[in-house]
């Protein structure tokens, strides 16, 4: 089934492609303070190790401005500049190399100051990403709409985008994050259907671990399946690594994602036999840890009712039986195992994959 993508301009930040087909990017924001150029880069370093494509960093202060050139030098992946209420911060961003600068239309100031960013950015080569959120609206879409409406978010958003086209400015990409899924999802049907421009995917302050995840998978993964979005960005209550982790499952749920290994568990009943549940956290802890660069579905089954079928589904599978468990390579019975090195042999397998010309994934 060919999967349907919404066709949207090609930006280019730093050497990762936005819109146009490319993948679709992962990104996170440091949570250290940006002066402290040392910790700053080490956080980028995790993100990058973690999957992140693009990393945007905070500037609320003239020393986080200053700072910017030396964490452009040091990073590994592209540098986002997030710029609010002074544009001339956004100046010194251009002027450090960084591969791009969001600024947000509820508190950019005044359109003047907006020309003299695209000015420079248009020069530079540096493309811009107009970033409305429901909680820094315009005051006057405020008092017209009474709330954060979609159709507000939507409309702050073109405002910004006829103030670029109206300075030659094109290279865009747009966000209408808000901590409403629905609301969210809403605002950025009305931008995939208006406009051309790369979207980058958000929920907005959508809370801890747990409750941002869902959140975000819901709101970002609606989207994504129905073709919308090009870059991604979850954002949660917890240290940044773990949006990386987070924004690569989504895209992996719907296989968008970069090459990777997908677990699968069952949901477990009173028919299950074993301890599945520590198995699983053990399989996914530790293919967590490893990094595999290769594609392939792992299912992890607790009985004999619909364990075989899944597991003969996954490329590797294993189906819990009373102190064992089946092993399943494409579809077939390959041996039993141990309940106690039920993990030891999943994983064995999973490292083994590419050693074996045949079973490699068509």
């Amino acid at each position: 089934m060919k999967r349907f993508r919404r066709e949207s301009r090609s930006v280019q930040v730093g050497p990762v492609q936005i819109g146009g087909g490319a993948p679709i990017s992962v990104q996170s924001m440091n949570t250290s303070k940006t002066h402290d150029v040392e910790a700053s880069l080490n956080e980028v370093r995790e993100l990058a190790e973690a999957g992140a494509d693009i990393v945007r960093v905070a500037v609320p202060r003239p020393e986080d401005a200053e700072a910017l050139a030396d964490i452009v030098q040091g990073a590994p992946v592209p540098i986002v500049a997030d710029i609010h209420f002074n544009y001339q911060y956004a100046l010194k961003a251009i002027e450090s190399n960084v591969a791009k600068v969001r600024i947000n239309p509820g508190n950019i100031g005044k359109e003047e100051w907006e020309k003299e960013v695209l000015l420079a950015a248009k020069e530079a080569g540096i493309p811009i990403r107009i970033g409305v959120n429901s909680g820094s609206l315009e005051k006057d879409l405020l008092d017209k709409y009474g709330y954060p409406q979609p159709e507000a978010l939507f409309e702050s958003a073109m405002r910004h985008v006829e103030i670029c086209q109206k300075h030659g400015f094109e290279d865009l990409v747009i966000s209408v994050k808000h901590s409403d899924v629905f609301f969210m999802i809403q605002a950025y049907r009305l931008l995939a259907e208006k406009t051309h421009f790369p979207l980058h995917l958000g929920v907005t302050e959508s809370g801890t671990f747990d409750s941002g995840s869902v959140k975000s998978s819901i709101g970002i993964g609606a989207l994504l399946a129905d073709g919308i979005g090009d870059t991604i960005r979850v954002s949660l209550a917890t240290p940044s690594v773990r949006e990386v982790e987070v924004g690569h499952r989504i895209l992996k749920s719907l296989r968008l994602g970069r090459p990777g290994v997908n677990v699968i568990a069952c949901p477990t009943c009173g028919r299950m036999e074993g301890d599945l549940f520590s198995i699983v956290e053990k399989v996914e802890a530790a293919v967590q840890e490893a990094r595999f660069e290769k594609d392939l579905n792992v299912a992890l089954m607790g009985c004999a009712v619909n364990g075989p079928g899944e597991a003969a589904g996954a490329d590797l599978g294993i189906s819990l039986g009373r102190g064992r468990a089946h092993l399943f390579k494409r579809g077939e019975v390959v041996g039993t195992v141990p309940s106690e090195n039920i993990v030891e042999a999943v994983m064995e397998a999973i490292d083994a994959w590419e050693d074996d010309a045949d079973d490699a994934t068509p």
